[in-house]
């Protein structure tokens, strides 16, 4: 007996007495086959239990309306607003997303973007890994001229579009903001310097120390992966130091809460003896107490720039060919780092 998902357009038309090519135009929703006859096809079909072979239809199309899409985590907030900002786009054009992410490993990222290759997506839209230093795991899309949209974490190639915020300026700004609050010995707590969003936040924080005449010392940069062990980790650092710091700026609300809560648990007042700045403003930033200053990106705008161009490009539309699209960003000022009683 023919299991279901063994059903072909050839038993359907055997079953309806009609011929197999009346099927396929009825399947298709082509206009050339009357109204009722497409009715008893699909019936027909979906009783049998047929499954359109999609995968080979592409094939003959040379097109799989389908998109990859490359994260450093899928437990990121930030990135979960991204990926909804992709899909409010891409289902409007049609499109179907493949999601996977690297982990922060390059070599996982390396099998990620072959494997999207082999699966034919028509374009890519990728952040990259803590520790990609290259694009040559790229060429098999570049050689091929399959779009590939970088954003957040990007890097720059001729044929690549970058979606990303000036993170040199975010930088400057929380960096200046814990200046004007009076902060003069302060922590900058970053990521891999290889990636463009933690160099620039660095440059950022120390082009704002020099401006304001604040010696730059290299004893109060860190960098690690910024998750919530990584923060804990760098308070017990901070605790042991014979001079507190009196301001930390992070690069990202994770580390930057971590630090805070084990902080309080010594007993240290913030923001009046340490100020603290994050980045990203994820919802844990006004859940801790004191509400957690922060740079603001919506990654959701990001998320449909990136997809936005990324059609484009497919539909020969992108006229402009940027290279590189900035998003706004924002310094919302909370309680973790104000010196006084009253937002300024």
């Amino acid at each position: 007996m023919k299991s279901k998902s063994d059903v072909t357009i050839y038993d359907i038309a055997k079953s309806l007495k009609i011929s197999a090519s009346t099927v396929s135009r009825g399947l298709s929703d082509q206009q050339c086959i009357r109204e009722d006859t497409k009715k008893k096809i699909i019936k027909a079909a979906r009783e049998m239990g047929y499954q359109h072979n999609t995968f080979a239809s592409n094939l003959r199309k040379r097109k799989t309306n389908t998109i990859g899409v490359v994260l450093p985590r899928l437990n990121s907030y930030f990135q979960s607003t991204v990926i909804a900002g992709m899909e409010k786009i891409m289902n409007l054009e049609g499109y179907n997303l493949i999601i996977s992410q690297s982990q922060e490993s390059v070599k996982k990222e390396i099998t990620n973007i072959e494997t999207m290759f082999n699966s034919r997506v028509d374009g890519l839209l990728v952040s990259l890994a803590y520790d990609t230093e290259n694009l040559k795991h790229f060429d098999f899309f570049f050689k091929k001229e399959i779009p590939v949209i970088f954003f957040d974490r990007v890097f720059e190639h001729p044929a690549c579009t970058s979606i990303l915020i000036d993170n040199y300026k975010a930088g400057y700004d929380a960096t200046m903001h814990l200046i004007e609050q009076g902060c003069k010995r302060i922590i900058h707590f970053g990521g891999s310097l290889i990636r463009n969003v933690y160099l620039d936040r660095f440059k950022g924080y120390k082009q704002a120390l020099e401006d304001k005449g604040i010696v730059f010392r290299k004893e109060l940069v860190f960098t690690s992966m910024l998750n919530e062990q990584s923060g804990f980790d760098l308070a017990e650092k901070i605790l042991g130091m014979d001079q507190l710091p009196d301001g930390i700026f992070s690069a990202n609300d994770t580390s930057a809460v971590a630090i805070m809560c084990r902080l309080k648990q010594e007993g240290i007042s913030i923001p009046e003896q340490i100020a603290v700045v994050g980045f990203n403003n994820n919802p844990i930033s006004r859940i801790i107490e004191p509400n957690l200053s922060t740079i603001s990106y919506l990654g959701q705008e990001m998320g449909e720039v990136a997809a936005s161009t990324l059609i484009n490009k497919l539909n020969n539309t992108d006229q402009e060919n940027a290279k590189t699209i900035v998003i706004d960003h924002e310094l919302i000022i909370r309680q973790s780092s104000l010196r006084n009683s009253q937002i300024r």
